[in-house]
């Protein structure tokens, strides 16, 4: 019934639009419409009265609604950080001594570089190089991220992790080996209103430039029988800019640099986004070729790893 009533209401006002004014409505069809009604209310029906002209109702045509557009959400992103001048690297002198004390003199020397200083936000932390003195090996990264500039240690984040659990499947300890970065500090990016940076950019070839005397210093304390670089940012700055063109090319061959052997291979982070053996087995074939170059013992459990 109630499908019926909305039916007849949408049909007069239908005829109402279209100009009809009146209908001619039966006695039977008031007697209906007035016992339809009653049953509603629970009550009897009325007397039925004679015939009549039932009125259209009024029908007021709704106002369209006015029109709204769609909520949108624009996200500003920050104007890139500027990159800033880089002046030419300050030639230094290390002063004569044993590796310690040499190595606490390079590292006050670059702690206190004032550009180096300038570039490090407040609560941060130039990073300079850790490890062994007397390490066979030697690390190099290409810059601090957001773990490392504030522990002022390179290789402390998710990568460095991942870096120590390389070194102990070579048998060693992140203590037995030398790490660092080319460069001291983080390269800066836009920070959002509280003053954080979030993500990374790789360093710009002026910025390698001016702390590679740095990273050479601390080769020539350490003096290692070899070097690791790790990505392909890390590659360019030993090799130079424009060495290769993609890391493919250069990975798993020995190159050199400041007179010692260089081997290539992918960042640690290379790893934790691409989490296959097969990814695995890239770096650790390279890491194979170190540990042979550095005398190392290789077992058949090692030579086996990721296969």
């Amino acid at each position: 019934m109630r499908a019926s009533l909305h039916a007849l209401t949408a049909e007069l006002k239908r005829l109402k639009a279209s100009g009809v004014k009146s209908l001619p409505v039966s006695d039977a069809s008031l007697a209906q419409l007035r016992s339809a009604l009653a049953g509603r209310a629970g009550t009897r029906p009325a007397a039925l009265t004679p015939p009549a002209v039932a009125a259209v109702p009024e029908v007021t045509p709704e106002a369209p609604a006015p029109y709204k557009a769609p909520e949108r959400t624009f996200t500003v992103k920050p104007a890139a950080a500027p990159v800033p001048t880089i002046p030419a690297p300050v030639p230094f002198t290390l002063p004569a001594g044993d590796k310690p004390s040499r190595w606490a003199a390079l590292r006050a020397h670059v702690l206190a570089d004032e550009f180096c200083r300038a570039q490090v936000r407040p609560g941060k932390q130039v990073v300079f190089g850790v490890g062994s003195l007397d390490a066979k090996i030697m690390f190099v990264g290409e810059a601090p991220g957001a773990e490392e500039e504030v522990q002022g240690e390179p290789f402390v984040g998710p990568a460095g992790q991942l870096l120590n659990k390389m070194i102990g499947a070579m048998g060693l300890k992140r203590a037995d080996v030398y790490i660092g970065n080319i460069m001291n500090w983080r390269p800066q990016m836009p920070v959002d209103a509280s003053g954080v940076q979030y993500g990374n950019r790789p360093p710009s070839p002026p910025e390698l430039a001016y702390c590679l005397p740095y990273l050479q210093a601390q080769i020539d304390v350490v003096n290692p029988a070899l070097l690791v670089a790790l990505g392909s940012t890390a590659a360019s700055g030993l090799l130079g800019p424009g060495s290769f063109k993609a890391l493919g090319e250069v990975r798993g061959h020995w190159k050199e640099f400041a007179g010692k052997p260089l081997m290539v291979t992918y960042h640690p982070s290379y790893i934790l986004r691409n989490q296959s053996n097969q990814s695995k087995r890239l770096i650790w074939e390279d890491l194979l070729k170190v540990m042979e170059r550095a005398d190392l013992p290789i077992s058949d459990k090692q030579r086996g790893f990721f296969l």
